[in-house]
């Protein structure tokens, strides 16, 4: 993997406001994710963490405001954003190999309905290999536990070898195991100045997992490293009731 220049912003929103039908979802939000970092998104249900990674990706339409990648670029491009969905927004029926998933993640080099050929499905197994399950690589996609879909998807991202990671709860559900694997990956990709930035609801391993947080609550409640951002009067104003008091 290429060593990336940890200086340089991955993205910035600047005065972004999105809006499903005459609902706001997110109101003015601006925030900076610098290379070389692992940003914890969180907040309440129905903060919008969901919908601002969906803006940034220009899969919903913005109001107002927008969204920079690299310093300058207003769409990224060249396979240079990765994602991960949520597990439960995804067909897990539909007929198709994880090897064949991991291969999507190099549509933008191959080209659409270009054939896949044997260096991609060779770089698609590597990157099965990198999550543990090059074994599965066969497998249909609804024969996989959970924790397998995860690291399913996550190969997909990583074969990408993009330089910012957009995961919406990767780790929700997962064994402890896959947890532990996949944090060790986005560390990973943090050492070699990549940026990852993932919706998380585990209050308790925000700091142990995150070097920055994202509190939303429709807006940016408050941003910046864990260490600073991370405390009482911050959640209590996310979360206000629904907050569970950590020790």
């Amino acid at each position: 993997m290429t060593i990336r220049n940890s200086q340089q912003d991955a993205m910035e929103a600047q005065a972004v406001t999105v809006a499903y039908q005459s609902t706001i979802v997110l109101r003015d939000i601006s925030f900076r994710t610098p290379s070389g970092t692992l940003t914890a998104i969180i907040g309440p249900n129905g903060a919008g963490k969901s919908t601002l990674l969906k803006a940034a990706l220009g899969l919903v339409k913005l109001e107002s405001g927008s969204f920079r990648f690299f310093g300058d670029q207003r769409k990224p491009g060249g396979g240079q954003v990765a994602y991960i969905p949520q597990r439960t927004s995804v067909d897990w029926d539909f007929p198709i190999t994880a090897l064949e998933v991991v291969c999507m993640g190099l549509y933008a080099q191959i080209g659409w309905f270009r054939p896949v050929q044997k260096s991609h499905r060779n770089a698609a197994r590597e990157a099965l290999q990198k999550v543990g399950i090059e074994q599965l690589a066969d497998r249909q996609i609804s024969q996989l536990s959970g924790g397998q879909q995860q690291r399913v998807f996550l190969a997909r991202a990583l074969v990408q070898n993009a330089r910012l990671y957009l995961m919406d709860e990767p780790l929700a559900g997962v064994d402890a195991a896959t947890e532990q694997m996949m944090m060790n990956a986005f560390r990973e990709l943090r050492d070699h100045g990549c940026a990852a930035m993932v919706v998380h609801h585990d209050l308790q391993t925000v700091e142990k997992y995150f070097d920055r947080v994202l509190l939303l609550n429709q807006t940016v409640i408050a941003e910046g490293p864990a260490s600073e951002t991370f405390e009482r009067q911050n959640l209590q104003a996310a979360f206000g009731g629904q907050l569970i008091v950590l020790n």
